[in-house]
Formats: structure tokens, C-alpha cells, sequence
């Protein structure tokens, strides 16, 4: 078996061990399901061979790798237990809820006239969560989300996509009735889906909706 990573490390590779055997994931996760012990990240640039009954071999190969990993990875795409570049996906969703919830108390105060914090399902929720906890606001579910339904942000075409956005979720209308609703995701692709979620809402009968991005400004290339 040969596994090699590319030499800035945008997709994250781990491989893992169980009773001298070596099994080769992009999460590890998928190692924990199997019951390997995870050994670590594949570095950029390295390739590693596995052969029956041997040790593993691994070698460099690329003269200048460099880690620049895909922010996207520990935003949306991983899931939360799941270890990469030896961090934890879970405590970096976290990190994310607490920084935004310093943006908002450093740009607004005390005085931000939140009422409740309602994640966008389903990955954004421990961001929404550490948020509430930060700001001293209740947090609540207030989206269901319909899961036969695909991502609606791959969808060909405006229409599709936010029709999409009203067949995969429904809103729990007791809570937003009457209250300033901040409701966080965990970033913005297209716009289709924030706008669609503001004015759902709306139409449950919040009074005033924040809606909150945790990702950062894309403003460099990878």
C-alpha cells in the first residue's frame, strides 16, 4: 500500500496501526471506527509504503514542503472527532464560538440586544454553543433539518439552490417568536443559503435576525 500527501498538506492523511497491520484514512476517525490506533498525520510531501509483514518506509518527497492546510477541513468538511495536524476538530469549532463571541462583545458590548443564539444544523452547532456560552445567551434549536436532502450549496442554478434551502430545513417557530435571533453557520459559500435562513426567520416571527459567519474573510489564495 503506498499513501502520499501533497506537498502543502491542503487535505489532511493519517495512518494507524492495530496488531502490525496499517490501515490509511483522511480522518482519524475512520482508523478509530476500525480500531487502529492512530500513529500520525502523513506530513506534506511524504509518501509512505506499507508491505505485508515489513516496516513501514517513509520518505520526503518533495524538496520544499510546506503545511498550509484547507481551513475549510475543520470548518465544515471533517467531522468534529476527528484529529488533524494534530489538532482537534472539535476544539478548533470551538475556538471558533469564542472568537466570534469576542467580535461581537468587542464591537457591541454587553448591550447587543441578542435575545437567543440558534445554530444553522448541523455543523456549526458546537460554534453556536461555545458562542451562546461566551455572550451569556441561552442557546436553542431552531432549525430541523430534513437529512434526505443534499447539499444545497452544490446545486445547479439560483432557483434549485433555495428551494433546496426551504425542503432541507423548518423552523421551530416558539423560538424565534418576538426575539432578536443571532443564528450562526459555520461560513458563507454562495449567500444562497444565509439568505433563505434570514428570511425564514422572519417569516417564524423573530423580531430582529443577526446572522454570524465563524469563518474568516477569504482573502489570500491557499
Amino acid at each position: 500500500l503506498l499513501a502520499f500527501r501533497d506537498p502543502w498538506g491542503i487535505r489532511p492523511l493519517v495512518f494507524g496501526e492495530r496488531n502490525q497491520d496499517f490501515a490509511v484514512a483522511s480522518e482519524s476517525v475512520a482508523l478509530d471506527t476500525l480500531g487502529y490506533n492512530l500513529c500520525r498525520d502523513v506530513a506534506p510531501g511524504e509518501a509512505i509504503l506499507i508491505r505485508p509483514r515489513q516496516e513501514l518506509i517513509s520518505m520526503i518527497c518533495h524538496d520544499a514542503p510546506r503545511l498550509t492546510p484547507c481551513l475549510f477541513e475543520y470548518v465544515y468538511f471533517s467531522r468534529p472527532d476527528s484529529m488533524m495536524n494534530g489538532i482537534s476538530v472539535y476544539e478548533a469549532q470551538l475556538e471558533m464560538g469564542r472568537k466570534l463571541a469576542q467580535k461581537i462583545l468587542r464591537k457591541f458590548g454587553q448591550d447587543h440586544g441578542i435575545d437567543v443564539v440558534i445554530a444553522v444544523p448541523d455543523t456549526s452547532r458546537p460554534i453556536a454553543l461555545q458562542c451562546a456560552y461566551c455572550i451569556n445567551k441561552p442557546y436553542r434549536e431552531g432549525f430541523i433539518k430534513n437529512r434526505y436532502v443534499a447539499r444545497t450549496f452544490i446545486m445547479p442554478g439560483q432557483h434549485l439552490r433555495r428551494k433546496g434551502v426551504r425542503m432541507k430545513l423548518n423552523t421551530i417557530k416558539t423560538e424565534f417568536k418576538g426575539k432578536n435571533v443571532m443564528l450562526v453557520d459555520d461560513s458563507i459559500v454562495r449567500g444562497t443559503t444565509a439568505t433563505e435562513l434570514v428570511a425564514m426567520a422572519r417569516d417564524a416571527g423573530a423580531k430582529k435576525v443577526i446572522f454570524a459567519s465563524a469563518s474568516p474573510q477569504v482573502r489570500f489564495p491557499n
